[in-house]
């Protein structure tokens, strides 16, 4: 039982949809917590509106409301279940805390007899009022920049005199950075004052001297009742301030903090948490340090929550930092809990690490044009990824080729950039890809001291960015036949995959991995372990890397590799990658289901992903988690590793099912839909023929690979078109065009950022009603789980739109062919697993726009609003191990569910905020209704008429 006997059941707010600065590193944080309360015998009540993540599963709480994050929620909750003793709002971000307070001053919590814990009220007022903050860290001895409050422009006008510029404005109250500014130039000043104070919830904003070019740290500390803390992670960025944690590369443990400072630094970290409260729980803690040889601390912020980065450092680590978060909630010390990873000794340690991530963010701007790409102190990326390596150099590696973003690493792709002044400029005006353009300036010839003098990045790391650029150039002497052994062994434990080296070499990949076998040269694999291997690790949580032999005294050669294969069969599942618009949450949620459903059949279950923020590599989800890149090289030296009976592409995404064809070249099963077929519906034109075949109506189309096909076709169909690229996820690269110069310029543009693409120009339905259906097929019967009208016309992004399960004026005569056509075309594809079929309505008639024999966005969603584990059947169903009649469907849902998309505008002021074929929202929540009456349906829409953007 829980120390503190009075706490049987418990509220935890979750933080809602996911929106740019709050994604679902808190969701992984919140199902940790949960999961750590339960084991408690806590029963469990959460809230939440965000139905796409495994945290709102009606496996994860006792009791789970999808209602929006109000007090008004709240209140409903707490009438429901008197029984409730306390609250736990430091799991959800800024969207959680900010909904405690405001029930705190409504006196809710105190009218319904419920505790705060983990973090106390005026904890959290101390660390949001900038003002306050600052007054108590001058009382406790900390440095801080030269700083003051306006809550008025006046005020501010009077601050910026006295300070002069640079200065850095905040908001506060605000998450992401929403509102931060940096103003160089006196005459930007008044425009970005009055945008902080009217983003600011209490319309206050902080003024400090910029702090420009000073290095970036942070900690992430944990503290019991008892006043014990421990420092579980040290954080360095390797931007300087300036950029905005979430938008920087950052690195663990840090790199370039002498040990004196580092402790200084600890104690600083330590006194500043006890100084802001008398709680239990997590905390994360940033500073700045002077780039000199004083090496001056300063403090940037405290944040009495769980963080973004403390979800990076529990997978940096292997410490569950929520996990433990909660259980030091409900009154345990950390001394009485056990690690996690060894099981054998206490929570009360800091982690030591034998290898070193790097965690770089993934941007979207290509979703929103016309945005300032720059980055500053507003975050601006979507998702993140992290690599683990040996080195630095080998994480660096391994995190930019688990981007996605068409990169093979740094260097050696021939993608770079070229022009001098660009690259000064990218340097100069920090860009997304300023990680490539290092290596590019290097490449180049720029010196380093000059680098450093534009960007301020410590010189360590950019003589590891040098150390590869020499070793790129050494490799490129030679030819496959001569290159030395040492030097592949180089290249490969800094990182460079195959397809780099064969760049340099001017050879094939395959040739270059054929030569690593010949030479030896293979992947072992390491365990993530906590405690530098001291103690021995239980938990099977691994990384890859490359070693130098050992001979032993027999004679024989041997590297060790910690992952061991067992005999069992097997199954491997592919995660879905970084977050990005189009790709998010949703499909991490069916990787989690896919692993249980699997582990339920008996298969060994192994996972493969990159992704920080999630809960598909918590390291006891899966019997086997490999955190490395869903990269082509990665992924086959894993399979030929362990020997699975199969691999599971269908739930991760495009990022999953762009893999299916080389596993289906090199003889590796596919669980479920094969390869054939998923190739079939991706491709548009094919796709349009089977169609043809089985007489299903679809709009007139034509596929073109050049500009000059377009325009022929284009003849053919009348305008508007449509144009939709082949193999691309979340509406990337389509539009709606109306002439032919508009045609033209869309296709040539496309085909230059996606080379040998298969372009589908299709006559664009004006006016038509969009619907979606969700099924299961076994290749023989078809289930279908949900139909879906959208509320928006067609020819706005599915995952733009409102829909709405059921439909709500769609007739009996239209949902019948929805039915039939979802049937037949789920049949003739032979699916096995997941298919997602979209609709365009006209005059009665059903037409097909695409179908995706995958899971899709909207599978979470229609499990959440009809309590049913849809994955699950799925899986067994692909794994062969049942049949879509074998199940007891029961959905139960009164009334109708409205999945209604989210978006992040506010983060790019300038932005076309139009919606058209493209998707642009971030995330989504889920409201119920009774029926069409309600005034939230009716304004929805009456919405629906506004304009897409051609």
């Amino acid at each position: 039982m829980p120390k503190n006997k009075d706490l049987k059941s418990i509220l935890i707010i979750g933080s809602g949809p996911i929106v740019i600065g709050q994604a679902c590193e808190f969701d992984y944080s919140g199902s940790q917590a949960l999961r750590s309360l339960r084991e408690d015998g806590i029963e469990t009540i959460l809230i939440n509106s965000n139905p796409a993540t495994i945290m709102t599963d009606p496996a994860m709480a006792d009791h789970i409301y999808l209602l929006p994050l109000t007090t008004k929620s709240l209140i409903k909750i707490l009438k429901e279940h008197p029984q409730i003793d306390a609250v736990l709002p430091t799991m959800g971000g800024q969207t959680a805390l900010n909904l405690c307070i405001e029930a705190d001053e409504k006196g809710i919590w105190q009218d319904f007899g419920v505790k705060i814990i983990g973090v106390d009220i005026n904890a959290i007022n101390i660390t949001e009022d900038r003002e306050q903050f600052r007054n108590l860290m001058e009382k406790i001895g900390v440095g801080m920049a030269p700083q003051a409050t306006a809550t008025s422009f006046l005020k501010g006008k009077e601050i910026a005199q006295q300070f002069g510029f640079p200065l850095v404005i905040r908001a506060s109250y605000t998450l992401g950075g929403a509102g931060a500014s940096i103003v160089y130039k006196a005459e930007d000043f008044d425009r970005l004052l009055e945008h902080g104070l009217e983003i600011s919830p209490i319309h206050e904003v902080m003024i400090d001297k910029a702090l420009i070019g000073w290095k970036e740290y942070e900690l992430e500390l944990l503290r019991d009742k008892n006043d014990n803390v421990v420092i579980i992670c040290s954080i360095e960025n390797m931007d300087p301030m300036g950029i905005h944690t979430g938008d920087s590369i950052t690195v663990a443990p840090a790199m370039t903090l002498s040990d004196r400072t580092y402790q200084r630094m600890r104690d600083m970290a330590i006194k500043m948490m006890r100084s802001i409260g008398d709680f239990a729980g997590g905390c994360n803690v940033q500073f700045a340090v002077s780039p000199d040889e004083k090496e001056e601390i300063i403090a940037v912020e405290i944040n009495p929550r769980v963080s973004r980065s403390s979800a990076l450092a529990s997978k940096a680590t292997g410490y569950p930092i929520a996990k433990i978060a909660a259980k030091l909630a409900i009154g345990y010390n950390l001394n009485e809990l056990s690690n996690q990873i060894t099981k054998s000794t206490s929570a009360l340690f800091e982690p030591t690490l034998d290898y070193v991530i790097v965690k770089i963010p993934r941007w979207n701007f290509d979703k929103f044009e016309g945005s300032d790409r720059t980055l500053g102190l507003q975050m601006k990326s979507v998702g993140e990824v992290m690599g683990i390596g040996r080195s630095f150099q080998e994480a660096l590696h391994k995190a930019t080729q688990s981007l996605e973003i068409k990169r093979n690493g740094l260097g050696a792709d021939g993608k770079g950039y070229t022009d001098y002044d660009q690259i000064i400029e990218k340097l100069t005006y920090a860009s997304w890809d300023r990680v490539f353009v290092i290596y590019d300036a290097i490449q180049m010839g720029i010196p380093l001291s000059r680098i450093h003098e534009i960007t301020k990045i410590d010189m360590w790391f950019l003589k590891q960015y040098e150390e590869l650029y020499h070793l790129e150039k050494e490799i490129s002497k030679y030819e496959i036949d001569t290159v030395p052994r040492e030097l592949i062994l180089e290249a490969k434990q800094k990182g460079y995959g195959d397809r780099q080296i064969a760049h340099m070499l001017d050879c094939l990949e395959s040739e270059v991995y054929k030569k690593r076998e010949e030479m030896n040269i293979k992947r072992v694999y390491k365990l993530v372990d906590t405690c530098a291997a001291e103690f021995k690790a239980e938990t099977p949580y691994y990384y890859s890397t490359f070693e130098n032999e050992v001979e032993l005294p027999s004679g024989e050669k041997y590297s060790a590799n910690d992952s061991e294969v067992s005999d069992k069969k097997k199954i491997i599942v592919l995660g879905s990658g970084p977050n990005r618009i189009g790709q998010g949450i949703e499909f991490d949620y069916c990787c989690v289901h896919g692993v249980l459903a699997a582990s339920e059949c008996g298969y060994e279950t192994i996972m493969i992903n990159c992704n920080p923020e999630t809960v598909s590599t918590d390291f006891d989800i899966s019997d086997k988690l490999y955190f490395e890149p869903v990269f082509w090289e990665h992924i086959y030296d894993i399979i030929r590793h362990e020997k699975p009976e199969g691999v599971i592409v269908q739930l991760g995404g495009q990022t999953a099912l762009k893999l299916a064809e080389k596993l289906d070249r090199y003889g590796i099963k596919i669980i479920g839909t094969t390869f054939e077929s998923l190739d079939l519906a991706e491709d548009r034109g094919s796709f349009s023929t089977l169609l043809k075949e089985n007489n299903i109506p679809y709009p007139e189309f034509g596929v073109a690979e050049t500009a000059e096909e377009a325009l022929a076709i284009a003849d053919e169909l009348d305008f508007p078109i449509l144009v939709r690229p082949s193999y691309v996820l979340g509406g990337q690269g389509m539009k709606i065009v109306i002439n032919k110069q508009e045609l033209e310029e869309h296709v040539v543009d496309l085909l230059r950022k996606i080379p040998n693409n298969k372009l589908l120009l299709d006559h664009y339905l004006d006016g038509a009603i969009e619907a979606e259906a969700d099924a299961i097929c076994d290749g023989e019967n078809v289930y279908i789980i949900g139909i879906m009208e959208h509320i928006e016309p067609c020819g706005i992004h599915s995952g733009d739109s409102n829909a709405t399960l059921p439909p709500f004026n769609l007739g009996e005569f239209v949902m019948q062919q929805i039915k039939d056509h979802t049937k037949k075309i789920a049949l003739s594809l032979n699916t096995v697993g997941l298919i997602n079929v979209q609709f365009a309505i006209k005059d009665d008639i059903v037409y097909i726009i695409e179908a995706n024999p995958r899971a899709s966005r909207t599978v979470p969603f229609i499990a959440k609003a009809y309590g049913e584990p849809y994955v699950n059947y799925a899986t067994k169903v692909m794994l062969g191990e049942k049949k879509v009649t074998d199940f007891d469907f029961n959905p139960q849902l009164n009334g109708f569910a409205i999945k209604q998309p989210v978006f992040s505008f506010n983060k790019f002021p300038n932005v076309n905020k139009q919606l058209g074929p493209e998707m642009k929202s971030t995330g989504e929540s889920i409201l119920f209704i009774d029926d069409l009456k309600d005034d939230a349906f009716y304004e929805l829409y009456s919405r629906r008429k506004m304009y897409l953007s051609k």
